[in-house]
Formats: structure tokens, sequence, C-alpha cells
């Protein structure tokens, strides 16, 4: 008898739900996680009297008891939606380009496409038919990719197998004509690392429709509750977790998982892993390129790593009203264009887009009275940072650091008078903690290619399953889903034994 039915390695968000699901169907798993604490991305860090939020903004896919999301479902099967406090969000965003555009809409489409029509008159029919075209898109998406409607197919759902595959950009160009305009309704790209003209109609708009749908949420005490409340229930089920323990190596022997080899030198024997860790690092540092089938190697080959980040956490000495914040969520540019503003998160001259988000918006309670934090992120590929000589990294990162708080100064002037702390983090730092090659918080490059519609979870060595953003789309939402899908995956194997 192996040691463990499952071993579980990273306790990030698809693997905590991995282990989580395995455990509660009475499978015997083992969770391995390098850090001290669970949550990969859902974490948080201590600087000064603030607890810094690492990475969520905003959580897609809960809805409400009455009208519950994917996401509700994931945490009630593990018996924790009463664990966390959820805040509801009533704004679903403010996008900002200095003297250019200044347009917030509320999570509801019917107010959405109120604002968007009040700014823009003339796309008043463009706009009302692009909703629509989104709507009708999501809810065929839904029954294709969801509910395996077993009769799916061109002729039932014509607008999704039309549609699926195009670029964003071309169904933006179709119905919105002002550039600012398709900015504003398609500013949610950067959840995805690819701009609209790049990026799967698919992935878009399902991205924007969950959050009209189902809102954005926040959590009391942020996505450590959430992270903290999976792994406890881990744990009640039944299950073991091992922190500051990384897998070293895991063998395969005739095609088959055989063991993982922990850092401490231990061997667990077990004939079925799940890995959050991404195949990059999973099929070459853990088992070795030379134990993996020829064909997983190439696909592996074809798959490009995504985008990292670039982010400042910042502690004020103020409520947020008192800088202008009255948003919790804030996209700020320089430019409408989405392009230029990808083009640049290949340098280090500084960012055409960010990200504020702050969290005291919604819960005045996050931070301690009389004071709030934010978050300030652009996206980052990690390849400009490699270049730059060690002894010249810290000038850099805070060079860039003041460049990123001065676009967001354009918008809230007073930032920098009430700062009370600031950690900036390069896509270095997100590869140091993460683990991740490049830094990325997204795992691949979210092509069409490399979505959850053409990766395969189950890898061909038999017994080893992908899970987390390396296995089809980042965030939150995704990710935790990915999760509870392999264990549901594992279980059946297992019963079937």
């Amino acid at each position: 008898m192996p040691d463990y039915d499952v071993v579980v390695i990273g306790a990030g968000n698809g693997g905590l739900t991995a282990a989580a699901g395995l455990a509660k169907r009475g499978h015997k798993t083992l969770l391995l996680e390098r850090h001290n604490v669970p949550g990969g991305c859902a974490t948080s860090f201590i600087r000064g009297r603030f607890e810094f939020e690492v990475a969520l903004h905003q959580l897609s896919g809960m809805g409400f008891p009455e009208f519950p999301g994917p996401l509700r479902g994931v945490l009630a099967d593990l018996g924790v939606v009463d664990k966390i406090d959820f805040i509801q969000q009533k704004n679903l965003y403010r996008v900002v380009v200095p003297g250019t555009m200044d347009i917030n809409l509320k999570a509801e489409r019917a107010s959405a496409q109120e604002t968007l029509i009040e700014k823009y008159p003339a796309e008043k029919d463009g706009i009302i038919k692009f909703f629509d075209l989104l709507y009708a898109f999501c809810l065929e998406a839904v029954n294709v990719l969801y509910m395996n409607d077993p009769e799916a197919g061109p002729a039932k759902y014509p607008l999704f197998f039309q549609l699926a595959l195009k670029d964003t950009q071309g169904i933006l160009d179709e119905y919105l004509k002002d550039q600012s305009l398709q900015n504003a309704v398609a500013i949610y790209w950067s959840y995805a690392g690819l701009p609209p003209s790049r990026l799967s109609f698919m992935e878009f708009a399902m991205t924007l429709w969950a959050y009209l749908e189902f809102k954005p949420w926040h959590m009391k005490g942020g996505s450590q509750a959430m992270s903290n409340a999976i792994c406890d229930a881990f744990i009640n089920f039944g299950g073991d977790v091992r922190f500051n323990c990384a897998a070293r190596k895991i063998n395969v022997v005739g095609g088959k998982i055989k063991s993982v080899i922990t850092e401490d030198g231990d061997e667990i024997s077990t004939e079925y892993v799940v890995s959050n860790a991404g195949p990059i690092t999973t099929l070459i540092d853990l088992i070795g390129a030379e134990n993996c089938p020829a064909d997983e190697l190439k696909t592996l080959n074809a798959r490009t790593v995504g985008l990292s980040a670039f982010t400042v956490y910042m502690g004020f000495d103020c409520d947020p009203s008192e800088m202008g914040i009255d948003k919790a969520t804030n996209f700020i540019c320089s430019t409408t264009d989405a392009d230029r503003a990808y083009r640049f998160m290949k340098t280090l001259d500084g960012a055409e887009y960010s990200l504020l988000t702050c969290y005291d918006v919604d819960d005045p309670d996050f931070s301690p009275r009389g004071a709030c934090q934010a978050s300030l992120v652009t996206l980052q590929y990690m390849q400009p940072w490699l270049t730059v000589p060690p002894e010249k990294y810290y000038d850099a990162k805070y060079r860039f650091a003041d460049k990123l708080i001065d676009l967001a100064a354009k918008v809230f002037p007073d930032l920098r008078k009430h700062l009370e702390e600031a950690e900036p983090a390069t896509p270095l730092t997100h590869m140091r903690y993460l683990g991740h090659p490049g830094g990325s918080i997204y795992g691949s490059e979210h092509f069409t290619r490399e979505t959850g519609m053409f990766l395969q979870s189950k890898s061909m060595i038999q017994g080893l399953h992908f899970t987390g953003a390396w296995n089809g789309s980042g965030g939150f939402q995704p990710t935790l889903q990915s999760g509870a899908s392999a264990a549901r995956q594992v279980s059946r194997l297992l019963k079937m034994q």
C-alpha cells in the first residue's frame, strides 16, 4: 500500500481546492507547500502596521445564495462559505485616462450600458448590440463548456462556435468605434494578460460577463482568510499538510508515478500527484525531461511563459476619502491604445497602464483605524529585469515604483503626501515567492491554444495531474475551480481501482 493515495504539490488556489476535495472524498492526501503559509498568490504579508493583500483585486464567480455562481458552489462543497465574510462590491471599476476619459461602471448590466451611452451617445446602438452579443455568447459558452451539453454543435450554439476563437479586438471594432469607448469596455484584458488584439473573445467575454452577473467581491481578512479556511477544511477532512517542505523530485517508473521525495529527503510513495507547480517546474525540474514522454515535452516546448507584475504595496496614514479615492478598483492609463500599453510591459520605461485597488473603500476595517492601504500594479515581463545588474537592482526597482506612483498621482495627487509604507515587488520578487518561471502570475500566455479548451489537466505520465493557472485561465475563480475539477477527476480514477 502506498503511503498516500495522492500527494498534492503546492498550496496555491488550485492545490488547496484539489487537496480539500480529495480529502473530503475519503482519499488519504498529503499537501506539500514550500512556503510557511497556504495560498500562493492568495496570501498576505505584514509591513509596519499594515497587513497587505498580495494579489486579489476582485473575486469573481461567487454570486448569491439564491443565484449562486460556480465558485460559490466550489466553496460550499468544501464547507467554507460560512467561514468567510464576503463583501459585495457595487462598482465594477473606474477607468481613467487623465485629460481624456473618466468613467465609473456599476456592476450591473443596465447601469453599465446606461453610463456608456451617456458618455458616448453616438454609439448607443453599438453599445446595446455589443452587450446583447456578450450575453448571448456567454450563455451559449456556459452550456458548451460547463453544462457539457451532449448536443453541442454549431447548429445549436452558433455564436459560440463562430466567435469563441476570434480575437476580441475584431469584435470590438465591429460594434464600438471610439477607441476610448473600447478601452472602457475592454479594460479587463489586463486580467488575462494579453491585449484585445491577441486575446480570444471567449476569454474576455467570460471575464466581463462573470463580474456583471455574479458581481465582484471582497473578503474580510483578504485572500489569506480564504486560503486559511480551505486549508483548515482539508485538515478537518483528515488531510496532512507540511509547510516549509517543498517537493524535490517526483519518481516515475515505467511511465507511472511512483513516489515523491521532499526537500527534507523523505520519500513518500503514491500513485497519484496533483501538481499546482506548473508543467515546466513539474516535468523538467521535478521529474526530469529524460523521464517524460517525447510528445508531452514537444507540447510543453510550444508554450510561452506569461506576464508577471510590478506591484507597489502602499499603506497610508488617512482614510481613502481624504485622497479622493471612493472606488475600490481604479484602472489608470496614460493611453487608450492597449497594444502600446502591452509593448511597455516588455520594457523598464515605466507603465502606460496601472490598477490601483483600495480595499478599505468597501471594507473600512481592512486597515488600522484612520489608515488605509492600496496595491498599485502593472503587468510586466520578466526579461527586462534580468538585464539589470545586481548592484543596480534596488535603484531600478524604486525608480520604476516612482514612475508607477507618478501615473496614479495624476488621478490621486495626494498619494505621496499620505504615504506611510511602500513595498515594491518586481517580477523577480514574484518568481522568488511563487516559484513560477518568469515570475508568471497567469501561467502561460493565454493565447487560444493555451486555454482550458485545448490544455489537458491529465499528463501522459500515469497518475500525474495538473491544476492552477498553468492549466487554463489565470485569476482566482478559474484556479480555485481547476483544483476542484482535478479532485473530481482523480477521485473517479481512485474509485475505479
